[in-house]
């Protein structure tokens, strides 16, 4: 009788939910719910501007900038899964933009560019993993250190000039005759990280190590998981993510700025939120982050087209968020009930 009554119980409770019943249907309609509100900002934006939104040039367009974004976003998610978080993203980005765009770089040609972007990502995800896991900083003041250090770096190297990509294999990426099936390549890469980032959230023991740390670090810790050492390959990860996006951000502007990144963090950080990862860590979800990302920069070029200044845009953006986090705190009331 003993096994018998525990059995339902136990089927509630699925591991992408964190155990907690109820909250892996409550995930499900958050997505539909996001896709429900992107579809309304599609109807908006056909309704507001319908030849110039709804053309392919401008829905490529959407894609495209969303897969700069989409990409750090995918790394962020992970982090805050763990329970962390990571201001620096923006700022990586920049300065991964900048070195591999500088004169030195390009004359190592698409193969020197992409090596420094990601190897620039990766170092510093590596100074922040080796700060925070074994340094025993806050991410909140390591990330932030970070972030002004490469900020700085990044300026130092541009001298507060744009650097212009002169590597025509590059460029190519992001003209028209380069799209497959109409669809850009940036689009396409955007699309390889979202699938192996949920495969590895969801069906690999780092993504079930990620979720545990970020639950309860503690009960991780005496269960085997070498907490430290995760939280250092995420940072690692999330820095890989930066290199990636930088190196899109090149193709797409052609260039590399130390002004690149801006506020990005704040977007990965909103997107994912809006999708269904906590803040408190212990839940993430890839296709929650995704959606977050599309919603928020179709919310910009709808704005855009229809000539809106950027401080309404700013304020959209913050509803959403403070909506998206008392929708998350309720979700949680209803999970522990």
């Amino acid at each position: 009788m003993t096994k018998t009554s525990s059995t339902p119980n136990a089927s509630t409770a699925s591991p992408a939910s964190g155990g907690r019943p109820g909250l892996g249907l409550r995930l499900d309609v958050r997505n539909l719910s996001l896709l429900g509100v992107l579809l309304a900002l599609v109807i908006v934006g056909g309704l507001t501007r319908p030849e110039q939104f709804l053309s392919t040039s401008n829905l490529q367009l959407v894609l495209t900038q969303a897969s700069v974004i989409g990409v750090v976003t995918v790394g962020m998610t992970f982090v805050i899964t763990s329970g962390g978080i990571d201001l620096s993203v923006g700022a990586i980005l920049a300065l991964a933009s900048v070195w591999a765009t500088t004169v030195a770089t390009q004359e190592y040609g698409f193969g020197g560019i992409l090596f420094t972007a990601v190897a620039v990502g990766l170092a510093c995800g590596l100074v922040n993993g080796l700060l925070i896991a074994y340094g025993g900083m806050v991410p909140f003041i390591a990330t932030l250190a970070m972030l002004a250090s490469a900020r700085g770096l990044a300026l130092q190297i541009t001298e507060g000039k744009t650097q212009i990509v002169t590597v025509q294999s590059v460029l190519d990426l992001g003209v028209p005759d380069s799209y497959v099936l109409g669809i850009p390549p940036l689009v396409l890469v955007f699309a390889a990280v979202t699938v192996i980032g949920w495969l590895v959230l969801n069906r690999t023991t780092f993504g079930r190590r990620t979720v545990a740390v970020g639950g309860n670090a503690e009960a991780a810790r005496l269960a085997g998981i070498d907490v430290r050492r995760q939280r250092l390959y995420l940072y690692l990860l999330s820095g890989l993510c930066c290199g990636i996006a930088a190196f899109l951000l090149i193709i797409l502007a052609g260039s590399g700025q130390n002004t690149n990144g801006n506020l990005y963090e704040l977007d990965a950080i909103a997107a994912a939120i809006i999708g269904g990862t906590l803040l408190t860590g212990g839940r993430g979800t890839i296709v929650g982050s995704v959606l977050g990302v599309l919603v928020f920069t179709t919310i910009t070029n709808i704005f855009a087209l229809n000539n809106l200044q950027s401080d309404v845009q700013q304020i959209a953006k913050g509803a959403i968020i403070v909506a998206a986090v008392l929708i998350q705190r309720r979700t949680l009331r209803g999970g522990e009930s």
